[in-house]
Protein backbone atom coordinates (compact mmCIF):
# COMPACT_ATOMS: atom_id res chain seq x y z
CA UNK A 1 0.00 0.00 0.00
CA UNK A 2 1.73 3.29 -0.76
CA UNK A 3 1.65 6.08 0.99
CA UNK A 4 -0.66 8.23 -0.66
CA UNK A 5 -3.06 5.76 -1.21
CA UNK A 6 -5.93 6.59 1.29
CA UNK A 7 -6.25 9.75 -0.78
CA UNK A 8 -7.44 7.82 -3.60
CA UNK A 9 -10.85 7.27 -1.20
CA UNK A 10 -12.35 3.89 -1.47
CA UNK A 11 -12.71 1.18 1.34
CA UNK A 12 -9.57 1.82 3.40
CA UNK A 13 -7.58 -1.61 3.20
CA UNK A 14 -6.06 -2.14 6.80
CA UNK A 15 -2.61 -2.86 6.87
CA UNK A 16 -2.67 -6.67 7.60
CA UNK A 17 0.77 -6.88 9.72
CA UNK A 18 1.26 -4.78 12.69
CA UNK A 19 4.71 -4.54 14.46
CA UNK A 20 4.90 -5.64 18.25
CA UNK A 21 6.89 -3.66 21.03
CA UNK A 22 8.46 -4.77 24.09
CA UNK A 23 5.28 -2.86 26.53
CA UNK A 24 8.30 -3.09 29.23
CA UNK A 25 11.56 -2.73 30.06
CA UNK A 26 12.90 -6.42 31.19
CA UNK A 27 13.08 -9.78 29.80
CA UNK A 28 10.95 -10.85 26.95
CA UNK A 29 10.01 -14.84 26.86
CA UNK A 30 7.80 -16.66 24.53
CA UNK A 31 4.95 -17.18 25.97
CA UNK A 32 5.64 -21.18 26.61
CA UNK A 33 7.94 -20.06 29.08
CA UNK A 34 5.44 -18.50 31.12
CA UNK A 35 4.89 -19.82 34.12
CA UNK A 36 0.77 -20.15 34.15
CA UNK A 37 -0.19 -22.94 31.82
CA UNK A 38 -3.15 -21.07 30.69
CA UNK A 39 -1.07 -18.95 28.92
CA UNK A 40 1.86 -21.10 28.25
CA UNK A 41 -0.30 -23.49 26.32
CA UNK A 42 -1.73 -21.29 24.43
CA UNK A 43 -5.57 -21.59 26.09
CA UNK A 44 -6.14 -18.40 25.32
CA UNK A 45 -3.76 -17.59 22.33
CA UNK A 46 -0.07 -17.09 20.96
CA UNK A 47 2.10 -14.16 22.20
CA UNK A 48 4.82 -13.64 24.55
CA UNK A 49 6.08 -12.70 28.10
CA UNK A 50 8.01 -9.76 29.43
CA UNK A 51 9.45 -10.04 32.91
CA UNK A 52 9.46 -6.41 34.01
CA UNK A 53 12.43 -4.54 35.98
CA UNK A 54 9.83 -1.41 36.39
CA UNK A 55 6.48 -0.71 36.61
CA UNK A 56 5.70 1.07 33.69
CA UNK A 57 3.25 -1.03 31.04
CA UNK A 58 3.10 0.47 27.81
CA UNK A 59 1.40 -0.98 24.45
CA UNK A 60 2.56 -3.64 22.30
CA UNK A 61 1.45 -1.34 19.49
CA UNK A 62 -0.70 0.67 17.75
CA UNK A 63 -4.52 0.51 17.93
CA UNK A 64 -7.21 1.11 20.94
CA UNK A 65 -8.39 0.17 24.09
CA UNK A 66 -11.38 -1.97 24.09
CA UNK A 67 -11.64 -2.79 27.83
CA UNK A 68 -10.46 -2.21 31.16
CA UNK A 69 -11.00 -4.30 34.14
CA UNK A 70 -12.16 -3.23 37.04
CA UNK A 71 -9.56 -5.14 39.13
CA UNK A 72 -6.98 -2.84 36.83
CA UNK A 73 -4.46 -5.87 36.18
CA UNK A 74 -5.39 -6.22 32.72
CA UNK A 75 -6.26 -3.74 28.98
CA UNK A 76 -8.14 -5.38 26.21
CA UNK A 77 -6.77 -3.72 22.91
CA UNK A 78 -7.63 -4.09 19.80
CA UNK A 79 -4.73 -3.28 16.94
CA UNK A 80 -4.99 -1.42 13.81
CA UNK A 81 -5.30 -4.71 12.03
CA UNK A 82 -8.24 -6.36 14.20
CA UNK A 83 -6.42 -8.42 16.24
CA UNK A 84 -7.44 -8.20 19.91
CA UNK A 85 -5.00 -8.44 22.91
CA UNK A 86 -4.82 -8.87 26.35
CA UNK A 87 -1.96 -6.86 28.07
CA UNK A 88 -2.30 -9.29 31.65
CA UNK A 89 -0.04 -7.68 34.44
CA UNK A 90 1.40 -10.75 36.74
CA UNK A 91 -0.09 -14.15 37.08
CA UNK A 92 -3.14 -14.94 38.99
CA UNK A 93 -3.09 -10.94 39.91
CA UNK A 94 -7.16 -10.65 39.33
CA UNK A 95 -6.69 -12.06 43.16
CA UNK A 96 -5.05 -8.51 44.34
CA UNK A 97 -8.34 -6.60 43.18
CA UNK A 98 -6.59 -3.85 41.91
CA UNK A 99 -4.23 -3.00 44.29
CA UNK A 100 -0.93 -2.49 42.98
CA UNK A 101 -2.34 -1.57 39.73
CA UNK A 102 -3.14 1.70 38.37
CA UNK A 103 -4.25 1.98 34.93
CA UNK A 104 -4.18 5.17 32.73
CA UNK A 105 -6.11 4.08 29.83
CA UNK A 106 -10.13 4.59 29.20
CA UNK A 107 -12.10 2.67 26.85
CA UNK A 108 -12.17 3.96 23.06
CA UNK A 109 -8.35 5.84 24.02
CA UNK A 110 -6.16 5.33 20.94
CA UNK A 111 -2.87 3.81 21.66
CA UNK A 112 0.71 3.76 20.32
CA UNK A 113 4.12 2.06 21.06
CA UNK A 114 4.55 5.64 23.10
CA UNK A 115 1.16 5.06 25.39
CA UNK A 116 1.80 3.86 28.81
CA UNK A 117 -1.41 1.67 29.58
CA UNK A 118 -1.06 1.12 33.29
CA UNK A 119 1.73 1.12 36.23
CA UNK A 120 2.17 -1.56 38.58
CA UNK A 121 4.08 -1.62 41.68
CA UNK A 122 6.32 -4.72 41.30
CA UNK A 123 7.17 -5.05 45.14
CA UNK A 124 3.34 -4.75 46.01
CA UNK A 125 3.13 -7.99 43.74
CA UNK A 126 6.46 -9.42 45.26
CA UNK A 127 4.83 -8.85 48.41
CA UNK A 128 1.35 -10.61 47.63
CA UNK A 129 3.85 -13.43 46.25
CA UNK A 130 2.38 -13.00 42.68
CA UNK A 131 4.54 -13.27 39.62
CA UNK A 132 4.85 -10.27 37.89
CA UNK A 133 5.04 -11.31 34.03
CA UNK A 134 3.47 -9.19 31.55
CA UNK A 135 1.47 -11.65 29.38
CA UNK A 136 0.29 -10.36 26.26
CA UNK A 137 -2.01 -13.06 24.29
CA UNK A 138 -3.85 -12.57 21.14
CA UNK A 139 -7.78 -13.28 22.38
CA UNK A 140 -9.15 -13.63 18.50
CA UNK A 141 -6.98 -16.42 17.19
CA UNK A 142 -9.19 -17.00 14.56
CA UNK A 143 -8.34 -13.67 12.80
CA UNK A 144 -4.10 -14.15 13.18
CA UNK A 145 -2.85 -15.24 10.23
CA UNK A 146 0.84 -15.29 11.48
CA UNK A 147 2.57 -14.10 14.61
CA UNK A 148 6.35 -14.20 14.64
CA UNK A 149 8.49 -13.23 17.78
CA UNK A 150 11.71 -12.16 16.51
CA UNK A 151 13.22 -10.83 19.33
CA UNK A 152 13.62 -12.68 22.64
CA UNK A 153 15.86 -11.21 25.89
CA UNK A 154 16.81 -7.86 27.38
CA UNK A 155 14.76 -5.13 25.64
CA UNK A 156 13.15 -1.62 26.57
CA UNK A 157 10.17 -0.18 26.24
CA UNK A 158 9.38 0.29 22.33
CA UNK A 159 12.15 -1.95 21.51
CA UNK A 160 10.81 -3.83 18.06
CA UNK A 161 9.79 -7.97 18.76
CA UNK A 162 7.89 -9.33 16.46
CA UNK A 163 4.59 -8.55 14.33
CA UNK A 164 1.34 -10.06 13.75
CA UNK A 165 -0.88 -10.25 11.04
CA UNK A 166 -4.81 -10.70 10.59
CA UNK A 167 -6.14 -12.78 8.07
CA UNK A 168 -7.41 -11.18 4.34
CA UNK A 169 -10.91 -10.38 4.61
Amino acid sequence: MGLFDFLKGGKEKKDPTVTLYSPANGTVIPIEEVSDPVFSQKMMGDGFGVIPTDGDVYAPGSGKVVSVFPTQHAVGLELDNGIEVLVHIGIDTVELEGGPFNTVVKEGDQVTKDTKISTVDLKGLEEAGKENTIIIVFTNMDQVDSFNLSTTGQSGVGTEIGQVSSKED
